[in-house]
């Protein structure tokens, strides 16, 4: 059985909400340095995703943008990964995750999803089996990386599939 990689990510710091739409709010400078140390986290722990999918919002794409660059600097680097902007993850919840990613094709072993909270949270702790989940509250700050594992294939993701390997809150 092949081993699967989910990470999700949730996006870095963003500029306050202003006269513009929350949609169009892009990082704020401590943001893009912190999407730096994401990609740069990724690289270290040789986390190279087959694919990713991300939020088309202004801060999600800028996350993924500089996380990218940082991850392709890295030791090992490879080709760039297959990028979906999917609205669904804007203003979706856990299902629309749990969709997309059972839509995923099983010669993909490893999938970024660069979101939004209280959804990136949500899902990581629905992912964890009952023997990991203690109850409490996953709580993903901006910058905030949790990877999972599982055995099963992508069209069998579903709540309690997948372990939580690792976790880390990126500061550029």
């Amino acid at each position: 059985m092949t081993t699967r990689t989910l990470i999700l990510l949730r996006h870095s710091k963003a500029e306050t909400p202003g006269d513009f739409d929350d949609y169009d709010r892009a990082l704020a400078p401590r943001g893009v340095a912190d999407a730096e140390a994401a990609g740069a986290w990724l690289a270290d722990e040789r986390l190279h995703p087959d694919l990713v999918i991300c939020s088309p919002a202004k801060r999600t794409r800028q996350t993924w943008q500089n996380a990218a660059i940082a991850l392709s600097s890295g030791a090992n680097p490879r080709s760039a990964p297959e990028v979906h902007y999917e609205e669904s993850l804007y203003l979706g919840r856990g299902g629309e995750v749990f969709d997309l990613l059972r839509a995923v094709s099983d010669t993909i072993r490893t999938v970024l999803v660069v979101g939004h909270n209280p959804t990136m949270s949500e899902v990581s702790a629905v992912l964890l089996p009952d023997e990991q989940y203690t109850g409490t509250v996953v709580e993903m700050r901006t910058s905030g990386l949790a990877v999972h594992t599982g055995e099963q294939p992508w069209s069998r993701t579903e709540p309690g599939a997948m372990r939580l390997t690792r976790s880390h809150t990126a500061r550029g």
